[in-house]
């Protein structure tokens, strides 16, 4: 018998599909609750800087998977999206706003180096997504806005440090500085240093300048050598340093060399070889500290990835620890609150140390000075701010 549709009926069954649908609808909510929480990160992690990168990666992947270990954040698991900037000048910029726009990150992690760093702030801060960056220490990054962070130490410490130790415990009195031109990190370094050195009673006599990229420093070496220095503070990667330390070798200058952490590489060891032996470089950690959290975190870095620990995954590690720990205070990935939580950071124990936000958002911590010894990098002391 065939089936007759009266308007009523017609009535009832939209009726019955509209209550399915929004059953339907309740029913898929908390599905959708249940999404990652999407976390970018952007990196080095191909080009001239891949090392730091690659290291820095490893450390926050870290963090993630034992976030997601543990049971993810506010009910949700972590989801680690990663682009790589290629060591290239503009871009971070690029992938940073595909990151916000297209991937809908609740933060932003990185970069390792200043410029890059610099390159995407901005981007974050218009849009209200905060970053926090594991090395950029040049002490306009978090000058870009209030949502702009990071757990390294700034220059001003690093320079400072690095004269302090130049001047009181390698006792020198005469310095030369060989200086980046292109980094606002090694710019910035150059400055504080001189400042410090010199208030100490000490004299730069000559200051040098090289592009980042250069093979051959021997015009400013051959300078630096005529005006008879005790040592030279180099604050640039180390690329350049090795090839740096290699060269005022050949050229029988065998005055103490000091640098930074950008220096802290297996490559400034493998390409240098014996012209780094006796160096010396200030950075932000060191696997063989006694600090609380050194240890267990070296075990399980090591368990995961099969080497050892650096300055740049215990940094990479700690950027991410401290989002996850704002965020769960938070109570939500909203980027303002996020921020707050973020910004109220105090005596986060850390793998580099005890972290606590100032209110420029940089954090209150030590350094370690290393010194290169039998080709492998060994502590020699810290340095409290």
């Amino acid at each position: 018998m065939p089936v007759r549709s009266s308007p009523q009926f017609l009535q009832r069954a939209l009726v019955a599909a509209a209550i399915a649908a929004t059953a339907l609808f309740n029913f898929s909510t908390p599905l959708v609750a249940q999404d990652t929480i999407k976390i970018g990160e952007f990196a080095s992690l191909t080009g001239k800087e891949a090392v730091f990168g690659q290291n820095a990666h490893k450390g926050t992947l870290l963090a993630i998977e034992e976030a997601n270990a543990a049971g993810g954040v506010l009910g949700r698991k972590l989801e680690l999206i990663t682009e790589d900037d290629q060591s290239k000048p503009g871009e971070s910029a690029t992938v940073v706003k595909k990151m916000i726009s297209r991937d809908k990150v609740i933060a932003v992690l990185g970069e390792i180096t200043s410029g890059r760093t610099l390159e995407a702030a901005p981007i974050c801060q218009n849009a209200k997504i905060p970053l926090i960056s594991p090395g950029a220490t040049a002490t306009e990054v978090t000058k870009k806005g209030n949502y702009i962070f990071r757990v390294c130490f700034i220059d001003e410490f690093q320079g400072t440090v690095m004269a302090k130790f130049a001047s009181e415990t390698l006792k020198l009195k005469r310095m030369a500085v060989l200086s980046s031109v292109s980094s606002p990190q090694s710019v910035g370094l150059a400055k504080y240093f001189k400042e410090r050195f010199t208030s100490d009673g000490g004299t730069v006599a000559l200051e040098q300048k090289y592009s980042e990229g250069e093979k051959d420093f021997r015009a400013q070496l051959t300078a630096i050598k005529a005006a008879s220095v005790e040592g030279i503070f180099i604050p640039g990667y180390y690329a350049e340093a090795a090839l740096i330390a290699k060269q005022s070798r050949e050229l029988g200058l065998k005055v103490a060399l000091l640098g930074i952490d950008g220096w802290e590489s297996p490559e400034l060891i493998q390409i240098g070889g014996a012209a780094v032996e006796g160096s010396y470089l200030s950075t932000h950690y060191s696997p063989e500290s006694k600090a609380a959290g050194v240890s267990g975190f070296n075990e399980r870095y090591r368990k995961r990835w099969g080497i050892d620990t650096n300055a740049l995954s215990a940094l990479g590690y700690d950027s991410a620890m401290v989002l996850i720990d704002a965020i769960k205070r938070a109570g939500t990935t909203e980027g303002p609150k996020l921020r707050d939580a973020i910004a109220a950071t105090k005596n986060f124990s850390g793998a580099t140390g005890s972290i606590s936000f100032d209110a420029q958002r940089n954090p209150t911590k030590s350094a370690v000075v290393l010194t290169v010894k039998d080709g492998r990098y060994a502590f020699l002391q810290d340095v409290n701010p």
